[in-house]
C-alpha cells in the first residue's frame, strides 16, 4: 500500500506533489465501501425518525471533523433542506471547560464518558472517529454506550483498530499505519457526502 512518502519520492516538486497527492487520496477513496456509507446515512435518517440523538467524538483532527460533522449535519441541512425537524447531532469536543475539568479530575480516558453520563439516552447512537481506531478515551465511550443500550458507529484508518471491531457500522478508510492525512481527508469528505446527500433527500421529498 503506498504511503505518502512513497507520493513524495516519486514526485519531490512541490506541484508534482501536489498533484501525486490528489491521485492518492482518489486510490484511498476508491477502496472504501459505499455500502457502509449508505449504511451510516440510514442510521442518522432513523435517529432522526426515532427522536434520538447521535453524539460525535475524535481526538485532535479527528475532534476538528467532529464538530465540523455536527456544524454540517446538525445545522446546515436544516437550512438549506429548509425542515422543522432538524437532525440532534452533539459533538463531545465542544466544551472545552467541560473537557479540561474532566480531564483534570478524572482522566483523559474518561473524556467522553463522563460527558455522556449526564446526556446520553437510550437508543442514542454515538459516533467516533479515528485514524488508528485504538483511542482509549473512545474504546472506553464505545464500551459504556453498549452497556447503556445505545449503538456505536464508527469512521477509522488505517488497519481500523480495536474500534473496528467493537462497533455496530463502520467506515473503514484503509490506509498504511501513520497516514493521518489521506484518512482525516477522506473522512471530512465522508461528512459531505453524508450531509449533501441528506439535504438532497429532503428537499426532494419536501417536493414530492
Amino acid at each position: 500500500m503506498k504511503t505518502i512518502a512513497d507520493v513524495y519520492s516519486s514526485s519531490p516538486a512541490p506541484a508534482e506533489f501536489a498533484r501525486a497527492y490528489f491521485t492518492h487520496l482518489a486510490d484511498t477513496l476508491a477502496r472504501v465501501d459505499s455500502k457502509a456509507i449508505g449504511a451510516l446515512i440510514e442510521e442518522f435518517m432513523r435517529t432522526r425518525s426515532e427522536g434520538r440523538t447521535v453524539f460525535v467524538a475524535g481526538n485532535g483532527g479527528s475532534a476538528a471533523t467532529s464538530s465540523h460533522m455536527v456544524n454540517d449535519i446538525a445545522a446546515d441541512v436544516a437550512r438549506k433542506a429548509n425542515t422543522d425537524d432538524p437532525f440532534r447531532v452533539i459533538s463531545l469536543t465542544d466544551n472545552v471547560p467541560l473537557m479540561t475539568a474532566i480531564g483534570n479530575d478524572s482522566g483523559f480516558d474518561l473524556l467522553f464518558v463522563n460527558q455522556l453520563r449526564s446526556v446520553f439516552s437510550r437508543g442514542d447512537r454515538l459516533l467516533l472517529i479515528s485514524a488508528s481506531g485504538n483511542s482509549p478515551n473512545l474504546l472506553r465511550a464505545a464500551e459504556w454506550v453498549k452497556e447503556h443500550s445505545g449503538r456505536v458507529l464508527s469512521l477509522v484508518g488505517f488497519d481500523g483498530g480495536q474500534l473496528k471491531r467493537v462497533s455496530d457500522l463502520t467506515v473503514h478508510v484503509q490506509t498504511a499505519a501513520g497516514e493521518y492525512g489521506p484518512v482525516e481527508d477522506a473522512h471530512l469528505i465522508i461528512n459531505h457526502i453524508i450531509s449533501n446527500w441528506l439535504i438532497q433527500f429532503l428537499r426532494t421529498s419536501a417536493n414530492r
